[in-house]
């Protein structure tokens, strides 16, 4: 199991890993903040970055008197791993999938289908 399935993420987090891989995975606060969803104040964000530089999913260089802040992680091991968590607390894990891939678009469907066609492993 990696460090990043053992670190707990809240949505807010998740929501900021994510805009800052849609923007190359290098960003500085101020540049996040139109890219997230809710109306989030400089200081909300930057203490989010705050926290997940603590938790090593990002780096961050001094750029002036603010930080450029960079992922450490890979983000769909990230996405992947809070996927699994939901999962595993679900109580009818089944259930979950079988809406989950209901909502898929035809590309996200096909995409899908070809990676599991692509497993070596029959499970």
């Amino acid at each position: 199991m990696s460090d990043v399935s053992r670190k707990a993420l809240g949505q807010l987090e998740a929501e900021v890993l994510a805009a800052l891989a849609g923007r190359g995975g290098e960003a500085g606060t101020a540049e996040l903040l139109p890219h997230l969803d809710a109306d989030l104040a400089y200081t909300t964000v930057n203490t989010v970055l705050f926290r997940l530089y603590e938790k090593k999913l990002v780096t961050r260089v001094r750029a002036g008197r603010h930080y450029r802040y960079r992922l450490a992680v890979d983000e769909s091991e990230l996405v992947a791993c809070r996927m699994r968590d939901h999962l595993r607390h679900a109580s009818d894990p089944g259930g979950v999938l079988s809406r989950f891939v209901r909502t898929l678009s035809a590309a996200e469907e096909r995409k899908l289908r070809e990676i599991l066609g692509g497993l070596d492993d029959p499970r």
